[in-house]
């Protein structure tokens, strides 16, 4: 477990050098524990790390039951499904709201408490890819209007692997889809976060602006088995 600790240490230190270099705010690491144990994440929690994201949501719901640490922040980082979503409410953020059966979900089980959430957005109009494309990202956002308990506070990606300058034009066109409807009111609105860039490409990711990075790989190794 000495090890997710010196990696956690080069990872910080690299996602310090590209923020200054940028000249970015603060930009949250989001530590991708899924398949791996709880004891990696209480390795990582004692060295520092508070966020760890989760792409199942029995997994997140079986951790958050067994890890109470105050100090963890949880962000459900994989796909929600309507039947599923009160396992997943009552954590820090959800990254993938993508429909809005999924808003209606999740704003019903998080009542009465605020629950933030996370759209996310398919910029290459991937086919079968999760996400709502930007196209109808503007619809999407309005179907917040009516939620009592359910607030969008960004946008998120997964990109289409490629070389750095395609990756560069994925994060780009999602700050940019961030920036224009951030200049829109809209009820239950408020779009600041940027969830972009993972093991590979997190240092790009900052470079155009992701205020949130998850990286799993780079910090706790290889993953034992599949779900």
């Amino acid at each position: 477990m000495s090890a997710i600790a010196t990696r956690l240490a080069e990872i910080q230190d690299r996602i310090e050098r590209a923020r200054t270099v940028a000249g970015a705010g603060a930009v949250e690491l989001v530590g991708v524990t899924k398949l791996h144990p709880p004891e990696a994440i209480e390795a990582a929690l004692a060295a520092g790390l508070v966020a760890f994201g989760e792409n199942y949501a029995q997994e997140l719901a079986d951790k958050r039951a067994r890890l109470t640490d105050p100090r963890l922040r949880w962000h459900m980082i994989g796909p929600v499904q309507s039947n599923k979503a009160k396992r997943v409410v009552g954590c820090t953020l959800v990254h993938t709201v993508d429909r809005p059966s999924i808003i209606g979900a999740l704003d019903r089980h998080a009542a009465p408490m605020r629950q933030e959430v996370l759209v996310q957005v398919n910029v290459t109009a991937e086919p079968g890819k999760s996400g709502v494309l930007p196209a109808g990202l503007a619809e999407l956002l309005d179907a917040f209007a009516p939620c009592t308990s359910l607030v969008c506070v960004g946008l998120m990606l997964i990109p289409r692997p490629g070389p750095d300058d395609a990756l560069r034009e994925q994060f780009q066109a999602l700050r940019r889809l961030r920036d224009e409807h951030a200049a829109r009111a809209r009820t239950n609105i408020e779009l600041r976060e940027l969830s972009m860039g993972m093991s590979d490409d997190f240092e790009l990711a900052i470079a155009e602006g992701a205020t949130i990075v998850r990286v799993g790989t780079a910090i706790f190794g290889a993953r034992a088995s599949a779900h």
